[in-house]
């Protein structure tokens, strides 16, 4: 046998640990390390559009589609930046139907905000739950859902259902899911189902588990981790669905749809948003995908 070569093996152990600090240099550059941009400067509404759509009609108990009040136009302040707990928010009455979307799309991202309902509400919802949503990869007309939302995909900020997934004017995920009375709720081990309006039989919403929303009147904080075609909806720290193959309706097809604006909606209730983050990701963390 051979004695060691003590030169040698000092530059050998020099070698592996040249290695592996290349190594774990590699690695930290793949990991998320931008900055959050926050997309609400405190002040004003800059860098976001507003629309909304036809105006409900209390005598006839319906919207009136000739009466549709359109983009940048809000003759109610529907949307404003107030003070809400002693910081500045963006307030939305919910007294008319429509959104407040970015100007800007995004992709492969990660999104968070805080939201708190407020005691406002109006018709036709005076008497139902507050409803409101976050539309992510929403791109389009303005108005292409029921003439207020662009196509988009929802997270659902309604009381309860928060965390929950609709399709909006042909946004389309398949979601592992199982049937509960008539309705598909979301199962991490469940069957990988299609939703979107064109699918009759599953339909377009998929319920959340579990509810982690706080009281009505507690500020909750929500993500969306966007990467690719998948997402992952959060609240208040707890996943509550894993979301793949997003894409959209296009005539009988599907097609990809991996970016787009961020839309705030008005439904009517009041409601306020704030912190609203967003930060560049080249991965989902191991942590929220299990």
């Amino acid at each position: 046998m051979q004695s060691l070569d003590p030169v040698n093996n000092h530059y050998m152990t020099i070698r592996i640990v040249l290695l592996a600090l290349l190594s774990y240099l590699s690695l930290s550059c793949t990991q998320n390390t931008s900055k959050p941009e926050s997309l609400f400067n405190g002040n004003d509404l800059t860098g976001w559009d507003m629309y909304l759509g036809p105006a409900y009609d209390t005598l006839l108990n319906n919207f009136d589609t000739l009466n549709v009040i359109g983009l940048n136009k809000d003759p109610h302040h529907v949307f404003s930046v107030v003070q809400a707990d002693g910081q500045p928010a963006i307030r939305v009455s919910g007294e008319n139907f429509g959104g407040l979307s970015t100007t800007r799309e995004f992709k492969n991202y990660h999104l968070t905000m805080q939201f708190k309902w407020g005691s406002q509400r109006w018709h036709p919802r005076k008497d139902k739950k507050r409803d409101s949503g976050l539309l992510y990869h929403a791109v389009g007309p303005h108005g292409a859902d029921y003439g207020f939302w662009m196509r988009s995909q929802e997270f659902q900020i309604q009381e309860g259902d928060c965390g929950d997934y609709w399709g909006v004017a042909g946004g389309s995920f398949q979601i592992p899911a199982r049937k509960q009375n008539e309705e598909y709720v979301y199962d991490p081990t469940g069957q990988l189902l299609t939703f979107n309006e064109a699918n009759k039989e599953v339909g377009r919403r998929c319920i959340k588990i579990p509810d982690a929303e706080k009281a009505t009147g507690e500020w909750n904080t929500v993500e969306v981790y966007a990467l690719g075609d998948t997402a992952v909806h959060v609240v208040n720290g707890v996943v509550n669905m894993i979301l793949y193959h997003s894409s959209q309706l296009d005539g009988d097809s599907l097609t990809p749809l991996k970016q787009g604006k961020i839309q705030l909606q008005s439904e009517g209730a009041e409601v306020f948003y704030r912190n609203i983050l967003i930060q560049p990701i080249q991965e989902i963390p191991a942590t929220v995908l299990h």
